[in-house]
This record gives C-alpha cells, sequence and structure tokens, in this order.
C-alpha cells in the first residue's frame, strides 16, 4: 500500500510540474476545468446523487466554471478581481465558520441542494484559485509554494502520526489522525518555509519577515487539517472509504486535494486583497 501511495505521489508530482510550468494558460485552464470536473463527479457520488440528477450536477459545474473563463475574458481588470474577491469570500465563510462547525457538531446533510451548493463552493473557489496563483508573479512559483507548504504537511502529519501516533484528532471522524501527526505537520511546514525564505529573496524582497511567514504558514496547515477532516466526514456520512478509485493507493482526486480545498482559494484571496489595498 505504502509503495503503491509514493510511486503514485511522484508520477503525480513530475505531471503536475509538466503541465504547471509547460502549459500554456488556455490549456492550464482546461486541465483545472477537467479537475474540477473529476472532482464533481467524485461528489456527486458521496452526495447520493444518480442518473440524471448526478448529469444535471456535472453540466452544472461544468457550466459555472466556463461561464468563469468567459466572464475573465469580456470584464475590466478591476471587476474581474471583485468577482474573483466575491467567489473566495463564498469560501472563506464556508472554511473558516460553516465546517469548524459542521465538523464539532457532527451534522449530517440530508438535503441535496445543500449537499450540491456545499460541493461547489468547495470545488469552483478551488479552480478559480488555481488558475489565479498560477498567474501571480512569479509565475507560476506562488501556486507551488502553496501546494508545496500543503504536501509537506500531509507528508509529515502522515509519517510523525505513524511514528508516534498516540492521541486521537477527531476519533469520531478519522480515527487514524492524531495531534501527533497534526505536530509533525507545523514541523515540517516550519522547516519547509524556513528553507524558501532562505534560499529565495521572495519574502525578503517584499519585507516578509520569517516571524510574520511562520505564524501564517501554521495557519494554513490547520486550514490544510480542517479539509481533510471535512472530507473524511462526507466520506464517512456516505459509507465510503474513498472518494473514487482515480488514483492507485490513494483513492479519488478529492482524496488527494482534500487539504488544498481550503488552502488555496484562501491564499489567493489574501493575495487579491493584497494587490487592492
Amino acid at each position: 500500500m505504502l509503495k503503491s501511495r509514493i510511486i503514485t505521489a511522484i508520477i503525480l508530482l513530475f505531471l503536475l510540474l509538466l503541465a504547471l510550468f509547460a502549459l500554456p494558460s488556455f490549456w492550464w485552464a482546461m486541465l483545472v476545468v477537467a479537475m474540477v470536473m473529476q472532482g464533481a463527479f467524485e461528489w456527486s457520488r458521496l452526495s447520493g446523487l444518480k442518473g440524471w440528477k448526478a448529469r444535471f450536477y456535472w453540466v452544472a459545474t461544468l457550466l459555472l466554471m466556463l461561464w468563469l473563463l468567459w466572464a475573465d475574458a469580456g470584464i475590466a481588470e478591476t471587476q474581474r478581481a471583485y468577482l474573483h474577491l466575491a467567489v473566495y469570500a463564498v469560501s472563506a465563510f464556508l472554511w473558516l465558520l460553516v465546517v469548524p462547525a459542521w465538523l464539532m457538531s457532527g451534522w449530517k446533510i440530508k438535503q441535496p441542494l445543500l449537499m450540491k451548493l456545499t460541493g461547489w463552493a468547495v470545488l469552483i473557489p478551488t479552480g478559480l484559485a488555481m488558475l489565479d496563483l498560477r498567474e501571480a508573479d512569479p509565475s507560476p512559483w506562488i501556486l507551488l509554494f502553496v501546494m508545496g507548504l500543503v504536501w509537506v504537511a500531509d507528508s509529515a502529519a502522515y509519517f510523525a502520526g505513524r511514528r508516534f501516533g498516540r492521541n486521537k484528532l477527531a476519533p469520531s471522524i478519522s480515527p487514524g489522525k492524531t495531534w501527533e501527526g497534526v505536530a509533525g505537520a507545523l514541523l515540517g511546514v516550519s522547516v519547509y518555509v524556513v528553507l524558501i525564505g532562505s534560499l529565495t529573496a521572495y519574502f525578503v524582497d517584499r519585507g516578509i519577515l520569517l516571524t510574520v511567514l511562520l505564524p501564517i504558514s501554521w495557519c494554513w496547515v490547520m486550514l490544510a487539517v480542517i479539509g481533510d477532516l471535512f472530507e473524511s466526514a462526507i466520506k464517512r456520512q456516505a459509507g465510503m472509504k474513498d472518494s473514487g478509485a482515480l488514483l492507485p493507493g490513494h483513492g479519488g482526486l478529492l482524496d488527494r486535494i482534500d487539504a488544498l480545498t481550503p488552502t488555496l482559494p484562501l491564499a489567493a484571496m489574501v493575495l487579491l486583497l493584497q494587490r487592492l489595498s
């Protein structure tokens, strides 16, 4: 299982880096749309949607993403910024307010419409953030930095939890996750940020000190944990171990991007607010 997981992760990383650095903007956008559609397919399964209801959800998701791309091409830069800010505000509301209360209360959604809306609030901002962060200066390093932070946190949490895990983080949601794993994630991300800060001048040139960057990175680790727990709660509600079987050793796409769904949109939102200020 671990061997299959590592092999799949290496292949995925290679393909992602190739796409990230080599694809023109149009084809990167099409790849992001395809990823959102795969996420919608898996979310519809987790939501119990079948037949025409599932197909309607896929088509509606596709139209939402294409409408965003079309709107971007036809409006002024300032209007575009505020449109994206509105999308990210929905994501921030979901991850900072709704999901924490959801997890603490053990809420189980029975209304299909609410599950559809939640899926869009998870997937659409994530797709948009993958487009925006790739174009942020210096492109595409900002997107890679944020994704790398989440990958480091996930890997460090996995190995620290296996080696030292004793105290369960949320046993009713995901019995395998531990507080020791969270501590490992925080430590791993701290090393990652210090290394990036030492090897590049990006943050220094913008007056961002490590004493500021480190606490921010820890907040993003906690967001990643929330995203991971939320998907686990949705899978548990649906009675499924994985969101799909797309990736050997990893399950579905949502199983791989669950920690990115809260972190990428909020990172894009912070950069956008900084640009507008």
